[in-house]
């Protein structure tokens, strides 16, 4: 029998282990699961179940070999990198033996995303305090990482940041990362950005309506109105004299106002849903009072002269806010009629004074005047105002007032001449003046002399000033003007009557002692330079019109300013309203007596053909 030589026998063996481990297939498993987040550890475990004395082979997801000689392979701290499909495979003897490789096992490496939440709110005030709190809810081994709005990093050992008294430099956009730290390779991703609002604390604002001084009976409504802040709802607490009030609303209203209501009232607001507060309010003072007193008064003047311009104003003292006005008129004078009984003439809307303007006035304009006012809701009404009496004279050509010097301001010490001159030379008319009492040339405190139709005040006073006129027999008022005497350097060489529209007007500056050395100077107007004709110390409006009516005074850079005259402007039409009415009645005169001669002639001329 031959006999087999020992390399065939041990290809022989070598055959059956090979054709026995062909049919082994390790066990690929991982612990502690397939799923995990970076930094994790994970382990692969790889088992063969028969036979023994394997060493194992563990291939990673870039097909990398690494050969373990036992089971298991351990990857600490893993990455997103080591994501992937994983195999096994096994092998023994000599010469080496393989199992076939294990099913492929995939595993998942996440990057973790840390929360950032801040507490109270992300919009706090100057002052509040504010926590950052950075969690990491898949796993533990972490510190944090806080990123400031100007990029600055911290380091907590903790989830938590605190600013105990935020700034407006505080507010920003905040994130945050962790690490770990057994490995502080080891990042997390930044969270989520949260923006941090910081405000100034806001104050809150208390407005009254209709106004802080009210009167007995007037509903009040107080508002407490907070502005900024980044608060969406507030509740309110009010305060009077520093004692809080039962109102937690933003109006605190007084329905019928007494003089206990009168005090200080502030208020602040709470956060409806927060912690915040706003600064309490600046106090107002609320007065109450028992009357308020209604004022009425004229401008330019009560006495005056067809188509003047006239503004009666009405103001109520003390207070001036939300009023209505209403002017009232009776035309005959009698004083002892009921107020209610006085007619309607003008309302206004409204403003600190009311104003009712007459543009043109006419002898039925004359009358006595008062206002009232009312305000509110429920509408509110003041008393009546003080009396005003409009004097409305005419216009008659055959009437003159003759003033020399021929102005309307004096320098007092000086003498003053005025005239009523009837060009009809009917008789009758006198001089006559309004200053503190209704007095005639023949008064003796006139400190004058002439006849009653001249009068010459030789030494003139302040108290001189007033309203001069011509008037007849009858009580018609006629050129009604004013002169004004002034202790004064400088004053201003005006005309005493309206200027007619289309004629020019020249204005002077007089001084009392000899003409300074620099004669120039300066014309207002209603408190505003006149840019016109100027030489030296007088200015020249070519052609007057309408829209040249107003104050004026003059200014010399050394001597002062003057005082200011009112410079009335009349409408040709006025001018020419005598003349006209004059020429129309001459005309109808003309006519009749035309009329007239015709008439007799024909009755003569029949009566000497019948004959």
């Amino acid at each position: 029998m031959e006999l087999i030589s020992l390399p065939l026998v041990l290809l022989l063996i070598s055959n059956i282990l090979s054709q026995q481990t062909a049919d082994v297939k390790p066990t690929l498993t991982v612990e502690p699961q397939t799923s995990v987040f970076i930094g994790d550890t994970v382990t692969l475990i790889c088992e063969v179940h028969q036979y023994t004395g394997w060493e194992f082979i563990f291939i990673n997801p870039s097909n990398t070999e690494s050969t373990e000689t036992t089971g298991t392979k351990t990857i600490r701290s893993v990455r997103v990198s080591d994501g992937g499909e994983y195999k096994c495979i096994a092998r023994r003897g000599n010469p080496q033996v393989y199992t076939q490789y294990s099913d492929s096992v995939t595993v998942t490496v996440q990057n973790i995303t840390p929360t950032l939440t801040v507490q109270p709110q992300t919009s706090v005030f100057i002052g509040d305090s504010v926590t950052l709190t950075c969690e990491v809810h898949q796993s533990t081994g972490w510190e944090f990482i806080f990123i400031n709005p100007s990029n600055t990093e911290s380091t907590e050992t903790t989830g938590t940041k605190t600013i105990t008294s935020v700034q407006v430099s505080d507010g920003g956009e905040y994130k945050c990362s962790a690490r770990r730290r057994e490995n502080p390779q080891v990042y997390t991703q930044d969270s989520e950005p949260i923006t941090v609002t910081v405000q100034k604390i806001p104050t809150a604002q208390v407005s009254v309506m209709p106004a802080d001084h009210v009167f007995r009976g007037e509903t009040v409504t107080l508002t407490c109105v907070i502005n900024g802040g980044g608060v969406s709802s507030w509740q309110y607490s009010w305060y009077k004299d520093s004692i809080i009030q039962q109102n937690k609303f933003q109006y605190y209203t007084l329905k019928s106002a007494t003089e206990s209501d009168a005090g200080k009232y502030t208020c602040r607001g709470t956060e409806t849903r927060g912690s915040r507060y706003s600064h309490i309010s600046n106090a107002v003072t609320l007065t109450v009072s028992d009357k308020p007193q209604t004022v009425l008064s004229v401008s330019p003047d009560r006495w005056l002269t067809e188509g003047d311009s006239v503004t009666l104003m009405c103001e109520v003292r003390s207070s001036s806010t939300g009023w209505t006005f209403s002017w009232f008129t009776v035309q005959n004078f009698d004083f002892s009629v009921n107020k209610d009984d006085y007619e309607l003439v003008s309302n206004s809307s409204g403003g600190s004074k009311g104003i009712y303007t007459v543009s043109s006035v006419t002898v039925k304009h004359t009358g006595v005047y008062m206002c009232r006012a009312e305000r509110g809701d429920p509408v509110y009404h003041t008393e009546y105002s003080n009396t005003q009496t409009l004097w409305i004279t005419g216009v008659s050509p055959s009437v003159s007032l003759i003033i020399r010097p021929n102005r309307s301001q004096h320098f007092s010490s000086e003498s003053l001449s005025l005239s009523c001159e009837d060009h009809s030379k009917s008789t009758g008319w006198t001089v006559r003046r309004y200053t503190d009492k209704l007095k005639s040339c023949s008064s003796s405190d006139w400190r004058s002399t002439g006849t009653t139709s001249t009068c010459t005040i030789r030494y003139l006073e302040a108290s001189d000033t007033g309203v001069y006129w011509c008037q007849s027999e009858s009580g018609e008022k006629l050129h009604l003007v004013n002169i004004s005497v002034h202790n004064a350097d400088v004053i201003l060489d005006s005309p005493v009557h309206p200027v007619t529209e289309g004629d020019p007007l020249t204005l002077r500056c007089l001084y009392r002692d000899k003409n300074p050395s620099n004669l120039r100077a300066e014309f207002y107007k209603d408190g505003s330079v006149v840019q016109n004709q100027t030489t030296g110390d007088m200015m020249i409006i070519p052609t007057v019109s309408k829209s040249h009516e107003g104050f004026y005074y003059c200014k010399h850079p050394e001597r002062g300013e003057s005082p200011k005259s009112w410079i009335s402007v009349r409408g040709v039409y006025q001018e020419m309203f005598g003349l006209i009415i004059l020429t129309f009645l001459l005309a109808v005169c003309l006519y009749l007596l035309a009329t007239v001669v015709l008439v007799v002639k024909c009755y003569r001329l029949r009566s000497e053909t019948s004959v």
